[in-house]
């Protein structure tokens, strides 16, 4: 049974896999900076100031009015959409960024087909040539 984990742990598919889920993940903590850091800011700026993580609606009357979002969440339930708007941002940088990845590798992959197709041309033989430079010289004296 040991052995037929082994195989299976070690098959190129689930390390591949491990892989990126393991890149995937670091992948996602830098775009998580880069909206909260970098973007949200930005665009709080734009708007006149506006800190979309902190918009909230309190579901109870236990929270005070004005708290902020993670003070808000300890004193009852609230429903936090700016932390959404936040999320799906991040969403969408996500998607684009991968969106990128996959056009340019598809790119690479098309170069590189055209590339092997290219190489794997048939060489026309000497023959070949002479015979059609002789057959284009008998149609351009036949006009």
């Amino acid at each position: 049974m040991l052995d037929e984990f082994k195989k299976f742990a070690l098959r190129g598919n689930v390390v591949d896999l491990a892989i990126g889920v393991i890149i995937g993940v670091a992948f996602g903590a830098i775009v998580t900076s880069l909206v909260a850091d970098l973007i949200m800011p930005i665009i709080g700026a734009v708007t006149g100031g506006l800190d979309f993580s902190n918009y909230y609606l309190p579901l109870s009357s236990k929270v005070q009015a004005g708290a902020a979002y993670a003070d808000a969440k300890k004193q009852g339930a609230v429903l936090g959409y700016g932390q959404f708007i936040t999320v799906a941002i991040n969403f969408l940088i996500v998607a684009f960024v991968l969106f990128l990845v996959v056009r340019a590798m598809n790119a690479l992959k098309r170069k590189e087909e055209a590339r092997i197709e290219a190489a794997a041309a048939p060489a026309v033989s000497t023959e070949a040539q002479l015979l059609t430079q002789i057959r284009d010289l008998l149609a351009a004296g036949k006009s």
